[in-house]
């Protein structure tokens, strides 16, 4: 059912039908918004496989009203364990913090249909090449579109960044991920702790890393971590012989990865832009602020700018969005620049084997409340 609100006169062009992208048309469109996303993939669907989503994109859920859909299909594991050289070496529960984890897909079904549910247009095939700071997108088709707000969410190859010239650094890490949705076999499985979220390190004889990520009573999220330079580990399909004889544990579900369809292995990198903000075009998510997911906190940034983001632009006059724009990134940045360092010092040195690593300051982001008024106040600042 169509949610029905007062229009307020301003049209927002949303490129990218990510949860960066969603996130953000929602909010607008339950603020007065005429809103249309542009994704120019064929379908709508997400690439990916599980999740986790701290008490920052919980809060932004509620607020689109998208919170109850999203825990239908979900779950919060016990713990948070991490087992080095097969030992055990930390059990967190984040002091009670709220955390859910689930697939991607689901997520992504849930927002889509509270953007359609707002009454935002969602175009399929429908490639946005170019944008102008001024309030226009250009389509691959040639059309142009005008636009008190565009939101460029197209991602790590974001076109509508790129055709305006924002100046970023890229770096790649020497790490990188499988990802696959897996049957959870807990009966194959046998006895154990197997509703935590279990990170598995082995860093001798060499370095592979195994992320087991409950997200329903049915499904399992693994990731399989290895440098890029193992050409063995970084091998598609995955080497079943390698990954068992590292992980026999794991067996059960490992052999399922073989029923994965076009298996990729994902180099982690990092994207960092001097602005996130020109005119009335604002970036969110992997197009502004890519990281890697060392804490697991990207698509939660993503979420949490593109809610404030809507917040901001509403609230301004119209014709002071683009002065809205960059007091958002001036008061937002902070904390994700934070996140984004410590997720790539973390990929660099590996140090999430060590256990109890989701101190106060790396929930930093976590705890952060994107929907508080005061949370500028009240947010963690370490510096």
């Amino acid at each position: 059912m169509t949610t029905t609100v007062e229009k307020n006169g301003r049209h927002a062009e949303v490129c990218g039908a990510g949860f960066a992208g969603l996130t953000a048309a929602a909010a607008l469109a339950r603020r007065g918004w005429t809103v249309r996303v542009h994704e120019k993939g064929a379908r709508l669907r997400e690439q990916g496989a599980g999740i986790v989503l701290w008490h920052n994109s919980l809060k932004v859920l509620k607020a689109i009203d998208a919170y109850d859909a999203a825990m239908a299909d979900s779950m919060t594991p016990p713990w948070y364990e991490t087992r080095h050289q097969h030992t055990s070496v930390s059990h967190e529960d984040f002091g009670g913090m709220p955390w859910r984890t689930m697939t991607r897909p689901h997520l992504h079904k849930v927002l889509l249909d509270t953007a359609r549910q707002a009454g935002v247009e969602i175009r399929t095939g429908s490639e946005v090449v170019a944008a102008d700071p001024r309030g226009s997108v250009t389509l691959a088709s040639g059309e142009v579109l005008t636009a008190d707000l565009v939101v460029g969410a197209d991602g790590v190859r974001s076109q509508v960044r790129d055709s305006i010239g924002f100046a970023q650094e890229r770096w790649k890490s020497r790490d990188g991920i499988f990802r696959f949705l897996v049957p959870r076999a807990r009966e194959e499985l046998g006895a154990g702790e197997w509703d935590n979220v279990i990170d598995f390190w082995n860093l001798e004889p060499r370095y592979l890393r195994v992320l087991y990520v409950p997200c329903n009573e049915r499904e399992l999220y693994i990731a399989l971590g290895a440098p890029r330079a193992d050409e063995q580990a970084t091998r598609a399909p995955i080497d079943l012989d390698l990954w068992t004889g590292a992980f026999p544990e794991l067996a059960p579900v490992l052999r399922h990865t073989h029923a994965a369809t076009d298996p990729r292995y994902y180099g982690y990198q990092t994207t960092y832009l001097e602005e996130w903000s020109r005119g009335v075009v604002g970036l969110v998510g992997d197009a502004a602020h890519a990281m890697c997911p060392a804490l697991a906190q990207g698509a939660g940034c993503a979420m949490a700018n593109a809610y404030t983001l809507a917040v901001a632009a509403t609230e301004a006059e119209r014709d002071g969005i683009a002065e809205a724009l960059r007091e958002w990134e001036r008061w937002e940045r902070p904390i994700t620049d934070r996140c984004q360092r410590r997720s790539a010092d973390y990929a660099a040195n590996r140090g999430m084997a060590r256990g109890n690593q989701f101190t106060i300051e790396n929930l930093e982001t976590a705890l952060y409340d994107p929907t508080n008024p005061h949370r500028h106040a009240l947010a963690i600042n370490p510096g």
